[in-house]
C-alpha cells in the first residue's frame, strides 16, 4: 500500500479568491506557515467578475428599499437594476424579511458604523501589496462616476451625498459640460448630470490583481495547491485535507469559499442565512477607441461600464436567484440596450456572459471570526457587493484575531454566533 505523504502547516486557507488570498498574505506576514487551497486558479470566480471598484465611498450598506415607488418598480420584475425568479423570491421570503428589518434607519446606521473601519482601510490595505505584487498598472486613483438621467434624480442624489459630509468623502457634482469634459465618449441627450466620487480606486482586471496577490504569497514562501475543500476532516486537534500534492494537516482552518462556503459549513453542522445576489458581465469592443475614462454607473438601471484590459465591461445589478440556477440573459440584454444609448459599444467579445453570485447575509455584514463549536475553525465570507473592496482589510482583521494581535476594529458585529 502506497504511503500517503503528509505535510504540516500552521493554517489551511480554503478559497483563493480575494478574501482567502488576503487572509493568507496577512497570516504569512505574521509568521504563520500557510497552505492556500482552491479547486481552480486564484481569483477565477467571484473575484474575477466584478466591476473593479475598491469602493471607499460606499459607507452606507446596500439596504433593502423602503419607499413605495422603488418597491413597486422592483415588484413588476421589469427593473433592469433588480431582477428575480418568482420561485426563488418565495423561498427567500424569510431572508428578505430579515433584510428589510435590518434596513430600518436606526439598524442600518449601526451596521454602517460596524463595517466603516474596513471600508476606511480598504484602499490602504490593497496598496500595502501594490508595489510588491506589481499591480500598479492595473489600478487607477481617479474614482468613478454615477450618471443620472433627470434633473430630479440628480437633485435627490446631491442631497443624499451632502448627508454623508461626516465621512470625509470627496465628490463633485457634474453638469453636462463638466461631465462631457471628463467623459467625451458619452453620447448626447442621455443624462442630466452626474456625481463624481473621487475617493475610490478602480482596477482594470480584478482577477489579475487577485492572482498577483496569490503570486506574491507564493514568492514569499507560501504554498498554493489545488484541492477539494469538501474533503476537509478533523482529526483530533488537527484538520486534514487531501490535495494533488499529498495530504496536509494544520491546527487551524479558514473557510473563505465565498458563495460556496455553505457547502462546507453545513457539513460541519453550521447554519447561516446566506443568500445570493447574482450578477453578469460582458465585454465589448470599443468603437473608434471611445471608452469610459472612469467607471460609469447608471444609477437607474444599476449597471456599471468600465474600461478593462479585455474591453469595455458591462456589469449588471442584482438577480435574486439560486446560486447554481441556469442563467437568464434578460437583465444583461436590457442593460446593454441602455448602455448603447449612453456610449458607443462595439460587438460582444465573450462567447457567453459571465455569471457570479454575491454571498449575502441579511444584516449586510460578513461573517469574520472563530467558529463556535470547532477548535481551530475560522470563517471569512458573506461580503455581498464588497468582496473585492474589503478582501485585504478582512484578511488583516482575521489575521489579527487568529494571532492574538490587537484588532483594528471590533470583531463582535461580524461574529459567527450572531445568528
Amino acid at each position: 500500500m502506497r504511503q500517503v505523504q503528509l505535510r504540516q502547516a500552521d493554517v489551511i486557507v480554503l478559497g483563493a479568491g480575494i478574501i482567502g488570498v488576503s487572509a493568507a498574505l496577512h497570516l504569512q506576514e505574521r509568521g504563520r506557515s500557510v497552505l492556500l487551497v482552491d479547486r481552480g486558479e486564484p481569483g477565477g470566480q467571484t473575484s474575477h467578475g466584478n466591476a473593479g471598484l475598491i469602493e471607499r465611498s460606499s459607507v452606507v450598506p446596500y439596504a433593502f428599499p423602503r419607499d413605495f415607488a422603488t418597491l413597486a418598480a422592483f415588484a413588476s420584475n421589469r427593473s433592469i437594476a433588480v431582477r428575480y425568479r418568482p420561485a426563488t423570491l418565495l423561498r427567500m421570503a424569510p431572508w428578505l424579511a430579515r433584510y428589510w428589518w435590518n434596513s430600518a434607519p436606526g439598524r442600518l446606521e449601526r451596521q454602517g458604523r460596524a463595517i466603516l473601519p474596513l471600508i476606511e482601510r480598504s484602499i490602504d490595505e490593497h496598496q500595502r501589496w501594490t508595489a510588491a505584487a506589481g499591480t500598479q498598472a492595473l489600478m487607477r486613483g481617479e474614482g468613478w462616476i454615477e450618471l443620472y438621467r433627470s434633473p430630479r434624480t440628480l437633485e435627490q442624489a446631491v442631497s443624499a451625498a451632502a448627508g454623508l459630509h461626516g465621512y470625509g468623502l470627496t465628490y463633485d457634482v457634474l453638469d453636462l459640460e463638466t461631465l462631457r469634459a471628463l467623459e467625451p465618449a458619452l453620447l448626447p441627450g442621455t443624462v442630466a448630470g452626474a456625481l463624481h466620487w473621487r475617493d475610490p480606486v478602480t482596477v482594470s482586471d480584478p482577477g489579475a490583481v487577485t492572482r498577483a496577490y496569490a503570486g506574491l504569497f507564493v514568492a514569499r514562501g507560501g504554498t498554493l495547491v489545488k484541492a477539494d475543500a469538501l474533503a476537509l476532516r478533523q482529526e483530533g486537534a488537527q484538520w486534514r485535507l487531501p490535495s494533488e500534492a499529498g495530504d496536509w494537516r494544520a491546527p487551524e482552518v479558514v473557510v473563505a469559499l465565498g458563495p460556496w462556503s455553505g457547502d462546507l459549513y453545513q457539513r460541519l453542522g453550521y447554519r447561516f442565512p446566506l443568500a445570493f445576489k447574482r450578477g453578469y458581465h460582458m465585454h465589448y469592443a470599443a468603437v473608434n477607441e471611445a471608452a469610459p475614462r472612469h467607471p460609469l454607473c447608471d444609477a437607474q438601471a444599476g449597471f456599471v461600464l468600465s474600461a478593462m484590459q479585455r474591453g469595455i465591461r458591462l456589469t449588471t445589478g442584482i438577480e435574486l436567484a439560486g446560486r447554481d440556477e441556469p442563467s437568464d440573459n434578460w437583465q444583461l440584454d436590457q442593460a446593454e440596450n441602455v448602455a448603447r444609448e449612453i456610449m458607443p459599444l462595439g460587438p460582444r467579445l465573450d462567447a457567453q456572459p459571465w455569471r457570479g453570485a454575491r454571498p449575502c447575509l441579511p444584516d449586510m455584514l460578513p461573517v469574520i471570526g472563530r467558529a463556535a463549536r470547532h477548535s481551530g475553525l475560522w470563517f471569512a465570507f458573506g461580503h455581498a457587493h464588497h468582496g473585492f473592496t474589503l478582501g485585504p482589510a478582512t484578511g488583516r482583521l482575521l489575521a489579527e484575531a487568529m494571532t492574538g494581535a490587537p484588532a483594528f476594529c471590533d470583531l463582535k458585529p461580524f461574529a459567527a454566533d450572531r445568528f
